[in-house]
Order: C-alpha cells, then structure tokens, then sequence
C-alpha cells in the first residue's frame, strides 16, 4: 500500500487507537480522528501535528450523529483508503448482572454504535471498491467467561456483524478485518492481574496496522492469542469448568 494513505480512526483517544494513529502519522498518512474526549483529542491532535487533517468529537452513543461523523471524515480526506473503529466499554460484569439498562449500555457501546458506524463506512467503500475497514473486537468475544461475558457478549456480536460485512464486499475487493485484541496495560483494564498473555501498546499497535494492510481477516492481536483461543475454543465444557482461571470470577 502506498504511505499517505487518508485514514480515519473512530474512537481515537483510546490508549491503542492513540498509539494507531500514532504509527500511520509516521508513516506519512493523513489522518481523520474522531473522539469524545475533547481535551484528549485536542491532546492528540497537538502531539501528531500536521498529520492530522481534522478532529471531531462526537458520542457514538448518540446514534444519529454517526453517519454524519463519518460523511464529514470522508469529505475532510477527500475519500478514504482505510477506517478503524476503536473505541469500547469493559463495564462492570456484576453491574450488568443486575442492571438491564446498565448490560444495555455495555452492549449499544461497543455493538449498536460501532453498527451505526458500520453502515455508512460500509456503503462507501463498497461503491469505492477498495479499502481496508477493521474494528477492534476482542479475545473475550471467543467464549463466554463469568468475569466479563457481557462485555464478551457485545464483542462477539461485532466480530459476527464483521463476518457478514466481509463476506458482502468480499467481491468488491475491500477488506474488513477483524482485530481481536487480549489485554494490554490501558486505563481500561487498571486494576486486572497482569500475566505473560497481556500485550504492550505500542507493539499491539505496529500489529494492528499491519493487519490493515494485508487481506487478514481474523487478527489476534498480541498475536499467541491466536493459539490460546483455538484450545479455549473447542474445550469441551465439562473442561472449561475445571479452570478456575477460565471459568471463575
């Protein structure tokens, strides 16, 4: 691909969306953010300088202002060659076992909205004919676990939804891709034990645009998740239930 590439990043103040945006501002993109966080934006935006061609804030919760979001970081560009959606919600997992509208909330931010992102993203590159359009899911999406299977839940439901929208431009030669991210030390995951599976942001980030740039389509980012979900994945479930580490809170 060639190296001034008009990327757009949704959810851009996350800590690895950051270090995404980050990665394609040195390699010469010209970069549309899009964020909630207005004073980390304006932080963003200061430390990646001129490869930034506009910011917007904007709460994908808001479902009516996704689609005009993403016609104005296509008409900034100038078209597009390349779309991540990086934003999500952990939530509390007790929480949402008792709070239907609180489940809700966890579910319309890290599924509902990246729908209504989705859909126009969609659209474009499907009367374009090219590009690259990824979404961070998640390892927690691969099998339901007690300590976040609300969470998992909403993110398996995004990596479904990516499957039919990959399938449905596969012929139309753009690529979608799935980033199934394991944990990485960001104020998301603050306070969760770490271990030798979590990732480091910067190296987490390299991977994922890398994976933009090749016809991957399902890519475990760090990338011994991708082993590690296999055996989880066909572990019959009188197994699972033995592993406390697996199966317990």
């Amino acid at each position: 691909m060639s190296a001034a590439l008009r990327t757009a990043i949704f959810g851009a103040t996350s800590a690895i969306a950051a270090e995404v945006a980050a990665v394609c501002a040195a390699r010469g993109d010209r970069l549309w953010l899009v964020a909630r966080d207005s004073q980390k934006l304006a932080a963003l935006r200061e430390r990646l300088g001129d490869a930034v061609v506009g910011a917007e804030v904007c709460d994908f919760e808001q479902l009516e202002t996704c689609a005009p979001a993403v016609q104005r970081a296509i008409a900034g560009l100038g078209g597009l060659d390349r779309a991540l959606l990086a934003h999500g919600y952990l939530g509390d997992q007790l929480r949402s076992e008792a709070d239907v509208g609180y489940a809700r909330h966890v579910i319309d931010v890290n599924f509902t909205s990246a729908v209504a992102l989705l859909l126009p993203l969609a659209a474009h590159f499907e009367v374009q004919g090219r590009g690259h359009l990824a979404a961070i899911t998640s390892v927690a999406g691969v099998r339901g676990r007690p300590r976040n299977y609300t969470y998992g839940a909403s993110k398996s439901a995004l990596s479904t939804y990516l499957q039919g929208v990959r399938s449905r431009l596969y012929r139309r030669g753009v690529k979608v891709h799935d980033i199934r991210l394991g944990p990485v030390p960001t104020p998301m995951s603050e306070g969760h034990p770490q271990n030798f599976l979590w990732g480091e942001k910067g190296q987490v980030a390299r991977g994922i645009v890398k994976a933009m740039e090749r016809r991957w389509h399902v890519v475990y980012q760090p990338g011994r998740w991708a082993l590690v979900m296999a055996i989880v994945r066909v572990m019959p479930e009188w197994l699972f239930q033995r592993f406390g580490f697996l199966a317990g809170r």
